[in-house]
C-alpha cells in the first residue's frame, strides 16, 4: 500500500474531521433558528395590518358604495320651500336656470363624500357661513361663484340639515363637509332655511357667531319663477293667477301659497333677527348678481373676511343665455354656465295681476328696506 508524503501532515484527524462537521451543521442551525425566530416576530404584525388593510378598505368601499348608490335626503337638486298641494318651480335667467344635473352626475363626486380619502390634510368643521335662502334668488348661482374662491370649500348639494333632518345630529352634518386647511371657510347653502321657522334657533345654539347670506329678488319677479319651475314638472297646475289670489273679484292675495310668501321678506328676516344681529347677515341683490356680479362677489367676500380674488377678470356675459358665466369654474380649466339650455321662458301674465302683486308687497318692500338699510329698488 502506497502512502501519499503529505498526508500524515495536511489531512484531517476523523476526530477533526467530526468536529468540523458538527461546528458546521450547530452554525446552520443557529442560522435557521434566527431566520424562523424573525419571520414568526413578524407575522402578527403582517397578520394584523392586512386585517386593518383589509378592514379599512372595505370601509370605505362600503361608505362610497352608500354615498353614491343612491340619493341622500339632503341630496335635494332643487332650492325649494315646499308646501303639501304645490311644488315650486324653474326659469329664464341666471336667477332661475338651474345646473345641468345629468352633467352634474357624471362629475367626480363632491369633496364631501370623498375627502377623507382623497385628500389627507385638513379636518371637517362645521359650517362658518351659510346662505339661507332665498329660492330662485339666485343661490345657486352665487355659491358657484364663490367655490372660485381658493379659501372657500362649500358642499355642493343642499344639507337641508336645520329644515328637514335635524334629528340626524351636528355630527352627520360635519360629516357633510368637506375638509378644510386652516384659513379657509366652510360654507352650504338651503334656501329653505330662510322661510323655515325653526331654523334661526338651531343655528343659533349650532354657533351664534355663523355668518348668514341671503339672496333676494324682486318678489313678483320671484314668484312668478317659482311658479314656472312648478309649471314645467306640473303641466295641469292651475294658473298663475287662480293660485295667486283668494278670491279674484275682491282682489285677495292668497298669502298661504309658498310662492307668495316666500316674498314677504320683512316678516322672516323679523323671525331671524330675534338670535342673530344685522351685522351678521349679508343681503345680495339677485338683479345685481347678473348686472353686476364682480361687485356683488366682491361685497361677500369683504363680508366673509377674505381678500378680493374673484374680480371681473373671472366673468364673461354670455349673449345666448343672456347672464354672466364663469370663465373658469372650480376645478375646470373651461367656462361654466349654469345649464346648457337657456332656460324656459316664464308665461304671460295679466297684467293687472302682477300690478296687485305689486301693490301687495309694497309695504313689505319698504319695511325690508329700512330693516336692511338698503334700498332694492323692487317698486
Amino acid at each position: 500500500m502506497e502512502y501519499s508524503p503529505v498526508c500524515p501532515s495536511l489531512c484531517p484527524s476523523p476526530v477533526k474531521k467530526k468536529l468540523i462537521l458538527l461546528s458546521i451543521m450547530f452554525l446552520v442551525w443557529l442560522y435557521m433558528l434566527y431566520s424562523c425566530v424573525g419571520y414568526c416576530a413578524t407575522m402578527p404584525s403582517l397578520v394584523a395590518d392586512g386585517y386593518r388593510g383589509r378592514r379599512t378598505e372595505s370601509l370605505r368601499t362600503d361608505l362610497v358604495s352608500r354615498l353614491l348608490a343612491k340619493p341622500q335626503p339632503w341630496e335635494d337638486i332643487e332650492s325649494d320651500y315646499e308646501e303639501p298641494s304645490i311644488r315650486t318651480g324653474a326659469t329664464r335667467d341666471l336667477l332661475d336656470n338651474e345646473p345641468d344635473w345629468d352633467e352634474v352626475r357624471q362629475r367626480a363626486p363632491e369633496p364631501s363624500a370623498m375627502s377623507s380619502f382623497s385628500n389627507g390634510s385638513g379636518s371637517k368643521k362645521l359650517p362658518q357661513a351659510i346662505i339661507i335662502g332665498v329660492k330662485k334668488g339666485g343661490t345657486r348661482a352665487l355659491l358657484e361663484f364663490l367655490r372660485v374662491h381658493p379659501d372657500i370649500r362649500a358642499v355642493g348639494a343642499e344639507p337641508h340639515f336645520f329644515d328637514r333632518n335635524y334629528e340626524n345630529g351636528l355630527e352627520w352634518y360635519r360629516e357633510l363637509m368637506p375638509k378644510t386647511l386652516e384659513g379657509q371657510i366652510t360654507m352650504e347653502k338651503t334656501p329653505s332655511y330662510f322661510v323655515t321657522r325653526e331654523a334661526p334657533a338651531r343655528i343659533a345654539a349650532m354657533s351664534r357667531d355663523t355668518k348668514l347670506i341671503v339672496v333676494v329678488r324682486d318678489p313678483v319677479t320671484r314668484a312668478i319663477s317659482d311658479y314656472t319651475q312648478t309649471l314645467s314638472k306640473k303641466p295641469d297646475i292651475p294658473s298663475f293667477e287662480s293660485l295667486t289670489f283668494k278670491n279674484r273679484t275682491t282682489g285677495l292675495i292668497d298669502t298661504s301659497w309658498s310662492a307668495v310668501q316666500i316674498g314677504i321678506y320683512a316678516k322672516h328676516l323679523d323671525n331671524w333677527l330675534q338670535y342673530f344681529p344685522m351685522e351678521q347677515i349679508l343681503f345680495v341683490s339677485g338683479e345685481r348678481l347678473i348686472s353686476d356680479p364682480a361687485g356683488e362677489l366682491g361685497r361677500v367676500q369683504d363680508f366673509l373676511g377674505l381678500k378680493r380674488i374673484i374680480t371681473d377678470k373671472h366673468f364673461y356675459f354670455n349673449q345666448t343665455k343672456g347672464f354672466p358665466c364663469l370663465k373658469k369654474a372650480e376645478g375646470s380649466s373651461k367656462p361654466h354656465c349654469l345649464g346648457k339650455t337657456k332656460g324656459r321662458t316664464h308665461p304671460n301674465i295679466d297684467p293687472e295681476v302682477v300690478q296687485r302683486l305689486r301693490d301687495f308687497y309694497r309695504p313689505f318692500n319698504m319695511k325690508f328696506y329700512q330693516m336692511t338699510g338698503h334700498n332694492f329698488g323692487w317698486d
